[in-house]
């Protein structure tokens, strides 16, 4: 049985040159003899990933999404030296191989990296594989512990605290998210202007232990074990990697953690299968993470309705691509949907939080 992630032919207008590719890898690879072919991996709204395959050596190109225009969101440049610094002292994420910034090449800068192998949850676990309800507790308390490792990355010494301001951090990513809602709304998606009024009404001072904030932190950003598929072994895209309030990442993480028990709508927006038997509760990851960093969460119910409204935000620039015929990927239609249901979602924390 396979249940790692498979990489398929490129979708129509996604495809890559692979002359190009290979020319260019030759540079940087100089023992490369075998012919090169190229596949995408079909899962993600962002960044576009594909496999390159040479003989039995692998690797992973990275470039933006096709008429993507969110420049902070799909800078290859940074993500790039974000892991060049990153892997020194935490192996792991992907080891970064080569960078380019020539667009005539394939039409974008990119950057190759060593392939990361082993099992990437999506929506639902592989045909035939299953996690224990005591398997998927352990998963979930490794995905908190991870994080808190990642928390305690020691940014100036691994020359990483240039990659973001952590005064101010909180307020700039508010106001932000804010006006990029503002720019991909279509007339068909829900206005949020409680959500925003409440977000800006409420936001915590600076956090005086600012971290390594991965901002995309998920169980399909891991890599797992094959043998033991409760253990990480990877951390996949880096991409809005930044310098800030942990808070700020967890309450990312968990706008993402449906449970089981959820309303209906946000049944429907799951992309992972935080409903296993076993998993934690997005209640239990909060005491986990407080009880192994000491940090406090008092204020959580803003860090998590802030993910809530990050997260529709980026389902609407996607949604925005779609609706204005940039990409014609079907998967983006339905992203409206979603965005309703995580205004639903924010505005009932906000009636049921004391803050």
């Amino acid at each position: 049985m396979d249940i790692t992630d498979r990489a398929e032919i490129a979708r129509p207008g996604e495809e890559i040159d692979v002359n190009v590719v290979q020319s260019f890898l030759k540079i940087h690879i100089p023992d490369l003899d075998n012919e090169i072919q190229i596949f995408q991996f079909p899962s993600g709204y962002s960044n576009l990933t594909y496999l390159i395959v040479a003989g039995d050596r692998q690797w992973v190109l990275r470039r933006p999404p096709v008429g993507a225009d969110i420049t902070s969101g799909h800078d290859m440049a940074r993500e790039y030296k974000v892991l060049t610094s990153l892997y020194r002292v935490f192996p792991r994420c992907p080891r970064p191989l080569a960078f380019t910034e020539d667009t005539s090449l394939i039409g974008s800068p990119f950057f190759i990296m060593e392939k990361l192998s082993g099992i990437i949850l999506r929506k639902d676990l592989p045909k035939g594989f299953s996690y224990s309800p005591d398997q998927a507790r352990r998963l979930c308390e490794n995905l908190v512990d991870t994080l808190v490792d990642i928390h305690s990355i020691d940014m100036k010494a691994a020359d990483l605290d240039s990659i973001g301001r952590p005064q101010g951090y909180v307020q700039r990513q508010v106001h932000g998210w804010t006006e990029r809602y503002g720019r991909a709304k279509t007339p068909d998606a829900p206005d949020f202007e409680s959500v925003m009024a409440w977000l800006a009404d409420k936001m915590p001072k600076d956090t005086d232990t600012p971290s390594m904030v991965h901002n995309d932190y998920k169980i399909d950003n891991l890599v797992l074990s094959p043998d033991h598929p409760e253990k990480i072994t990877g951390i996949l895209d880096w991409e809005m990697a930044t310098y800030g309030d942990p808070l700020m990442d967890l309450g990312n993480s968990l706008a993402y953690w449906v449970e089981k028990d959820d309303p209906q709508d946000m049944q429907l927006m799951r992309t992972m299968p935080t409903n296993m038997d076993g998993a934690l509760t997005r209640k239990e990851i909060l005491e986990r993470y407080a009880r192994k960093t000491g940090r406090d969460t008092d204020q959580f119910d803003f860090y998590y309705c802030f993910g809530l409204f990050r997260l529709a935000v980026i389902a609407q620039q996607i949604y925005n691509r779609y609706y204005r015929g940039i990409t014609k990927n079907k998967r983006f239609a339905m992203l409206i949907f979603g965005v309703t249901a995580l205004e639903k979602a924010a505005k009932n924390l906000m009636e049921s939080s004391r803050l």
